[in-house]
């Protein structure tokens, strides 16, 4: 059966029901995260068994982990401004802007705005890639 994480908005908050806000663990190292937080939406307590859905919150002049993986990504960007890393190469990015990072593609986004960067972020369910011999 389906479930439904009503969406809460209180202020600049934005939350849903049932999703718990973890911060996203950050580090001094350069290329380390700050600043940023992630709720999973979509994903394995929600019995999804394909994919998982996230979204991230970078606080102004916070950035994700400079990242790479075996699995693809889908972002979409829902508010605030900020750069996406892909590669050697630097994207602008706001809302209603879509990206996607292929597999082992070094990645990061950063805020580069004043008010926070809000973003999904679809990625496979790693386990069954292993289970069909992707990864």
């Amino acid at each position: 059966m389906g479930i439904v994480h009503k969406f809460e908005k209180s202020g600049e908050e934005w939350n849903w029901q049932g999703v718990t806000k973890k911060d996203y663990p950050s580090s001094s190292e350069p290329g380390g995260a700050r600043g940023a937080s992630v709720r999973w939406l979509i994903g394995r307590e929600e019995g999804a068994p394909y994919f998982a859905l996230r979204y991230f919150e970078v606080e102004p002049g916070g950035q994700t982990i400079l990242d790479q993986h075996q699995h693809d990504h889908g972002v979409f960007i829902l508010r605030g401004k900020g750069t996406v890393l892909l590669g050697e190469e630097k994207k602008e990015v706001s809302p209603g802007d879509v990206i996607y990072i292929p597999p082992g593609e070094v990645h990061q986004l950063i805020n580069r705005g004043e008010e926070v960067f809000g973003f999904l972020c679809i990625i496979p369910n790693k386990e069954h890639l292993r289970s069909i011999g992707v990864l």
